[in-house]
């Protein structure tokens, strides 16, 4: 069993392993290959990547961490570093655990007693036919050095090259390595064998949004390519045709968020995605959608800015531009999941909340959570329901079709264009209730104040936040978005160390669920919001909402997320202790 330290338990085993080198060397396959090949075992996984904005060179690593129970961030220390260039050695050597192993080639080879020299193109070469698989060897040696069942390991490297000559090739070039690692003796103390038969997904939290949008009965997406959230496009784009869905590269972001407008204002559930200084050129496409009423979902996958920022990087700096991002009053909800899982369900919600409100719904991710893969259990599709609103009947009609009826709840019965049973009108211009183009002053207000009720009904669909830990903590760390597993690992360490630490969590941010957030700052002494932003948005948006401060913000802004141990680290700073 694995041995008790930080990263286990006797009872328990948690393993992390890095891939690191170049664009172009293979990383982001090998990683992959390795968190399938332990979530088939049945393991839990989170694995992350980082990567520069480069087709070859530069430094990438991709870091996969197994273990028994859930995990839900990044560890940052690691037992078996695959090191497919000395860069990756040197950046990356005091991150090895006590006992941990650097897996190299025979021509890196010198330097710390901490590196397993293997001659991994040279096997390469003589076992499956060519020096390019080396990396799968690599692979290989680290499945032996771990103790990895490599019947599973070669069933994932088959899938993965198409089970063709070339698969038989690699899984020959594993099969060196495993074997070249067993011969040697190197093993770590760990038990890695199965533990089930490996029926909970492997999926990022673009791939989740993408899987919710289809679940909600997406029909239409329109985007143009943006890191991080291209890749919602690309699977929806590859799956588009068994799905019947439509899937545009538009020739810009204004083009794009302009068709999933005209498509809502159709009767397709609208999807259109872009990243923060793409969401920039949206914004008067909001408008649009918010005095249309035409519902819409739009997918912000966050990174730094301002501009172009970092592209391939994490941020969380777009909270308060996606509350605020308009000229006058549009109303939207804002919607942030903390996880891969949430990820799903949020984006089924943001579909329903946009056709029952009539409303634009914007979806905050980030980069860390687009790219992170993490092991989920199966979604219960029985759980799914599709609300599409207030749709007129043939009945509800007598020719006098108002397109925008002022009503109580500010949400109007809508007719679908050429689809009957009423003609539809309406403008971009303030409008009065037919949809006609008006400056009556009158019509005006009634209008404004019939959109603003809209927030009165969606106030009371804001799910509460996710509390973590004794409800009258001394301390409380609240955050947003993709922290929440770094903030849940926290507390779980600061608390056995003896702190009275407890977490909140919010997912749903606009409209904000100011009476719960206000109950848990007065519940604790101190609290701190975490934050991948430089400015604390979120303690902004908890001081405007409920007029009271946090006592401080615990903030990281370099492009990297963060992890349990510096969410604890920073705290000690703070005084916490």
């Amino acid at each position: 069993m694995g041995r008790p330290d930080e990263r286990g338990t006797a009872m328990e085993t948690r393993l992390t392993i890095m891939v690191g080198g170049e664009a172009g060397q293979g990383v982001q396959t090998m990683g992959m290959i390795l968190a399938r090949a332990f979530a088939h075992a049945g393991f839990h996984v989170f694995a992350d990547q980082d990567y520069e904005s480069r087709v070859r060179g530069g430094h990438n690593f991709f870091r996969v961490r197994v273990a028994d129970a859930e995990v839900s961030a990044a560890s940052e220390t690691v037992d078996i570093l695959l090191a497919l260039n000395e860069d990756t050695i040197e950046r990356h050597r005091d991150e090895l655990a006590p006992g941990g192993v650097i897996i190299c080639d025979e021509a890196v080879a010198t330097g710390t007693g901490d590196r397993f020299a293997v001659p991994l193109e040279r096997l390469a070469e003589q076992q499956a036919g060519g020096r390019r698989m080396a990396n799968t060897v690599a692979l290989g040696v680290a499945a032996g050095v771990a103790g990895f069942d490599l019947a599973i390991l070669s069933d994932v490297v088959r899938h993965q090259f198409g089970h063709g000559e070339s698969a038989e090739d690699n899984v020959r070039a594993a099969e060196a390595g495993y074997e070249f690692a067993r011969s040697a003796g190197r093993r770590l103390d760990r038990d890695v064998s199965p533990r089930g038969d490996g029926t909970r997904l492997l999926l990022n939290g673009n791939e989740a949004i993408a899987l919710g949008a289809v679940a909600a009965g997406c029909t239409f997406m329109s985007a143009y390519p943006m890191t991080p959230a291209t890749s919602i496009m690309e699977y929806l784009a590859g799956h588009s045709e068994g799905l019947g869905l439509a899937v545009v590269q538009a020739e810009d972001e204004i083009a794009a968020i302009t068709m999933a407008v005209g498509a809502g204002f159709a009767g397709a559930r609208a999807l259109t995605a872009t990243s923060g200084s793409g969401f920039c050129l949206m914004v008067e496409g909001l408008g649009l959608a918010a005095i249309t009423e035409t519902p819409l979902v739009i997918v912000d996958a966050q990174r730094p800015g301002p501009a172009v920022g970092l592209p391939t990087r994490t941020e969380q700096g777009d909270l308060l531009f996606a509350l605020h991002a308009h000229h006058d009053d549009a109303q939207r909800a804002v919607l942030a999941p903390g996880d891969v899982a949430e990820a799903f369900w949020l984006t089924v919600k943001a579909f329903n909340i946009a056709e029952r409100y009539q409303i634009p719904v914007i979806l905050l991710t980030d980069q860390h959570l687009a790219s992170s893969y993490t092991t989920v259990d199966r979604f219960d599709l029985s759980q799914v329901s599709i609300d599409r609103g207030a749709l007129l009947s043939a009945a509800e009609t007598d020719g006098d079709y108002r397109r925008h009826l002022v009503t109580p709840d500010g949400v109007s019965p809508r007719a679908l264009p050429l689809q009957g049973p009423a003609l539809v009108v309406t403008d971009s211009d303030e409008h009065d209730e037919w949809g006609h183009l008006t400056e009556a002053a009158t019509t005006r207000t009634e209008q404004v104040l019939k959109r603003q009720r809209k927030l009165d009904g969606l106030r009371q669909e804001v799910a509460p936040p996710y509390s973590y830990g004794p409800p009258r903590a001394e301390v409380t760390l609240i955050g947003w978005g993709s922290t929440r597993g770094a903030l849940r690992e926290a507390v779980d360490s600061l608390r056995g160390e003896g702190l009275d630490v407890a977490m909140l969590h919010v997912s749903e941010l606009w409209p904000f669920p100011a009476t719960q957030v206000a109950e848990a700052l007065h519940a604790t002494k101190r609290c701190f919001t975490v934050e991948n932003n430089a400015s604390g948005q979120l303690a902004r948006l908890i001081r405007a909402e409920t007029g009271k401060a946090v006592t401080g913000s615990i903030l990281k802004f370099d492009g990297r997320p963060f992890t349990p141990a510096s969410i604890a680290r920073e705290l000690k700073r703070e005084g916490v202790a």
